[in-house]
This record gives C-alpha cells, sequence and structure tokens, in this order.
C-alpha cells in the first residue's frame, strides 16, 4: 500500500513523528543509497552488489527502450546498421536495436519544399536575361535521397540551372518573352526530372513558378540599341527584298524580249539570205539560157535605180531647141510610186516571167535606140 493512501496514516514527506523532512537531508538520503548501490556495500536498506546488478539491467533496460520510434503518416523510417541501409519503415511505432548499433532517419516524403533560384544567362540571339524562378519538389524516395547524392539540394540547384540554359540558349529573347514562356517551365521541368532521374536523387519536381524573366536593370540601354539595330536590320532586309523583287521580273522580262528580239532578227536575215540567194540562182538560170538579155536588164535595171533617186533632167538637145516646162516634182512622185509598184510585182512573179518581162523591154528600149 503507497504511503499517501487513505488509511496507512504515513506522508512520504515526513518523519514518523509526523514532522515535515527537511528537502536536503531527503536528498543526502537518496545520494547515500546510490552510493552504497555503486560501491557494493550494504546500507541501511540492505542493498548490497545485488544493487549493481540490478542497475545493470535497469540501464540495459532504459537503452532498449531508447530504441522505440514513431512514424508518422506522411514519413518513412529509414534504418541503419553501422551506417548501412537495412530497412525502410511504414507508418506507425517501431523498434530498432538503440545508437550506436542502428540509427534511424525519418523522411517526409510529403512535404513540399520550395527552391529559390535566381540567375542571368544569354538566350540564342545574344541577349541577356535576369531569372528568378521557384521550383517545388518533394523527397519521393528516401533511400536513395540519403544514400545516392551527398547534398540532393545543392544537386538539385545545378541541375535546375543545367536544365533552365539548355532551354533559354536555344531560344531567342522574343520568343522566350513572348509565346514560349508557358513553355520555358514545361520543358525545364522536363529535363530537370530527368537528370534528377538519371543521378538518383530520390527527389521529384513537381512544379516550376517563372516570375521574373527581363532585362538586368544595368544592361537595359545597351540592349535597346541592340533591339533597335535589329529592327532596323531586318527593316533594311524587308526593304531589299520588296526591291529585289520588283527589279528582277522586270529584267527577266527584258531579257526574255531581247531573246525573242534578237530570234526574230535570226529569222529575217536568214529569210532575207535564203531568198537573195533564190533570186540570184534564178537570175543565174536564166542568164545561161539568154546571157545578152539578162545582160541589158540588169544594165537597165542599174540604170533605173541611179536615175530614180536622181532630180537630174537628161534632155536630148537634137531633137528640138524649145525649153519645154517640165513638172519635176509631180514627175519624182510618179517615179517612186512606180518603182514602188514594180518592186511589188517583182516579188509576186516568179523568176522565169520576170526574165520574160526583162527581155520584152531590152528589146523594146533597142527598138527606140535603133529608130533614133
Amino acid at each position: 500500500m503507497a504511503w499517501n493512501e487513505s488509511g496507512n496514516g504515513k506522508d512520504p514527506w515526513k518523519r514518523d513523528d509526523n514532522e515535515p523532512n527537511d528537502l536536503d537531508q531527503i536528498v543526502q538520503n537518496w545520494q547515500r543509497r546510490l552510493s552504497s548501490i555503486f560501491s557494493g556495500r550494504g546500507g541501511r536498506g540492505g542493498v548490497g552488489s545485488g544493487g549493481g546488478y540490478f542497475l545493470i539491467v535497469l540501464l540495459v533496460i532504459a537503452w532498449g527502450v531508447t530504441g522505440f520510434y514513431r512514424v508518422d503518416e506522411a514519413e518513412r523510417g529509414v534504418e541503419q546498421r553501422f551506417g548501412a541501409y537495412t530497412i525502410t519503415t511504414v507508418p506507425g511505432l517501431h523498434w530498432h536495436i538503440p545508437y550506436p548499433v542502428e540509427t534511424v532517419d525519418l523522411v517526409n516524403i510529403q512535404e513540399v519544399k520550395d527552391s529559390k533560384f535566381r540567375t542571368e544567362m544569354l538566350t540564342t540571339d545574344q541577349a541577356y536575361v535576369y531569372i528568378d524562378m521557384t521550383v517545388q519538389y518533394r523527397r519521393s524516395n528516401p533511400v536513395k535521397y540519403l544514400f545516392e547524392v551527398e547534398d540532393p539540394e545543392t544537386i538539385l540547384g545545378n541541375v535546375t540551372e543545367s536544365a533552365l540554359r539548355g532551354v533559354v540558349g536555344t531560344s531567342s529573347l522574343e520568343l522566350l518573352i513572348g509565346e514560349r514562356r508557358e513553355q520555358i517551365t514545361s520543358r525545364t521541368m522536363g529535363e530537370l526530372q530527368q537528370t534528377l532521374e538519371n543521378y538518383g536523387a530520390g527527389i521529384t519536381v513537381t512544379s516550376i513558378n517563372l516570375e521574373t524573366i527581363d532585362y538586368p536593370a544595368s544592361v537595359q540601354e545597351a540592349v535597346d540599341d541592340t533591339q533597335k539595330a535589329l529592327n532596323d536590320a531586318r527593316r533594311y532586309q524587308l526593304e531589299a527584298e520588296t526591291f529585289a523583287n520588283d527589279i528582277v521580273p522586270r529584267a527577266r522580262g527584258e531579257a526574255e524580249r531581247i531573246l525573242q528580239d534578237a530570234e526574230a532578227y535570226r529569222q529575217k536575215v536568214i529569210a532575207d539570205s535564203e531568198g537573195k540567194s533564190a533570186r540570184f540562182l534564178a537570175l543565174l538560170a536564166e542568164y545561161e539560157r539568154a546571157p545578152r538579155v539578162t545582160r541589158d536588164r540588169l544594165y537597165i535595171e542599174a540604170i533605173e535605180d541611179v536615175y530614180r533617186n536622181s532630180s537630174k533632167v537628161i534632155i536630148d538637145s537634137d531633137s528640138s531647141g524649145n525649153l519645154m516646162y517640165l513638172p519635176l516634182d509631180q514627175l519624182m512622185k510618179r517615179g517612186g510610186a512606180g518603182a514602188a509598184s514594180r518592186i511589188d510585182n517583182q516579188s509576186a512573179t516568179s523568176p522565169a516571167r520576170d526574165s520574160q518581162q526583162d527581155e520584152s523591154r531590152a528589146i523594146d528600149s533597142r527598138d527606140r535606140r535603133v529608130r533614133q
């Protein structure tokens, strides 16, 4: 029965004479008892060498009790024996051989942690950008998280920068700020997760929040000048393309026209040469049949050509002494029209007919000369 139970009539804080015990005296009494237990000498309580064994057993029990641990619902326990992995425990109450034989690390696999990341890098068009983003992740595999890499958070930062440079370094600033801004997070997250799996970091990236992507303030003026130069280059290029689209078709059309004119001139020269050759062959055939007539005809035609272009009039003064009035202007006009009609008639008739007409004209001219 306890001292303070009803009916016992004893109080542990009072002596047998119901006088309260002094606190210092109580502490001293306990010190004497503990000293007697460790020294192996019996005291007033009759404790001897058996008390030492009892204390050892008590210490062993206390040491064994320290091996109990509790794993929460969001955690996993990773037991290690002399630093080597042994088992992963699930939520609940567990026991392991206490320290220093075995140790337990509790890893929260459901907690989502944030990792801030800020950097400056170059895009594919040599633009200098500042990026501020937050990577959210959780420790999905506690064993890999504890044993595969030495410092998972540092590895996460390095891999994030590498993945981001792979995305930003292959895109222009205009695309990153505009239509591809939403693709930065998805592409970076995919490359980041793939690299972490290759490293076996035991980390799963849940999301990436891109907070800022812009020029650094220190290079804003230089970037503006660069952008202006790029815009001017694009404008000059468009103007050059417009001029080329205008001048090239015209040049091609002019070249085609020149080629067609040359081909037409070629055909004309060939046709003229063939016509002259045919006329010469026809004249040769007539000359072989009537040489004298043909010579007279050629002579008369040559004289006609000379007189046709001359404004002089020859008059036989022996026939008459009177000066006649000749309308030279009308005669020249008639002579020109007659010559043109004769040329057309000659081109329409055959060489044989021309020779007959020339022969008749030659005979007539000889008759006139004989009568004169």
